[in-house]
């Protein structure tokens, strides 16, 4: 695994690494070896940042995230959400096109196993969910849409994603689900956190 360490600001540290799947091998190292020096570790697409206290020693916190070896990953004993859909989306009958399958099989390819949730971002609550090989990998949209409205399940690139309110949006929408993604008196706020499960259960429109 290649790690490239880049200082962020004053307080933080930014590891890049390959890919998506070293990120996930390295969070639950990261997470279970944190320093009391680090306060916060926020996951992306192929980054960690890790956020230190003012004044803590970078260079030990530098040293810690080249070191720690990444986990295999299994996902099988992360806590699982589910979250009901009404797959009824506007773009359904677009992605099945895209992908030369029925409504029907992108209904079942989207339910069939759990997502996990590898990072977030976008919006408060948004969470990029991953399941490679999903056979669901499909375009953003060419025009993205003044308004999706909250609750939306997408489809984009590899991800599959739940809008948390009203917002702009280019995702391909393949249904919805009335699930509150993001509540400020919730701790944690987010539904959908790094490393959770997601199962999408299909119910009636």
């Amino acid at each position: 695994m290649t790690r490239r360490l880049l200082d962020y600001g004053d307080s933080a540290v930014l590891l890049e690494v390959d890919d998506l799947d070293a990120v996930l091998a390295l969070m639950p190292a990261l997470e279970r070896t944190r320093p009391p020096e680090v306060v916060e570790l926020v996951p992306g697409a192929r980054t960690v940042l890790a956020v230190h206290a003012p004044g803590a020693p970078r260079e030990a916190v530098r040293a810690w995230l080249t070191k720690t070896p990444a986990d295999a990953v299994d996902a099988s004993s992360a806590a699982l959400v589910e979250l009901p859909v009404r797959y009824d989306g506007p773009d359904l009958a677009e992605v099945a096109a895209l992908l030369g399958v029925t409504v029907e099989e992108v209904v079942r390819r989207h339910t069939a196993r759990p997502w996990s949730v590898a990072f977030g971002g976008f919006a408060p609550g948004f969470a990029y969910l991953s399941a490679p090989a999903s056979g669901l990998e499909v375009p953003r949209r060419t025009t993205p849409r003044p308004r999706v409205p909250a609750g939306s399940v997408g489809l984009a690139g590899t991800f599959s994603g739940v809008y948390p309110r009203d917002s702009p949006g280019g995702w391909q929408l393949i249904g919805r689900t009335e699930a509150l993604l993001w509540d400020a008196a919730r701790t944690p706020p987010a539904l959908l956190t790094p490393g959770t499960r997601v199962r999408f259960v299909e119910v009636p429109p």
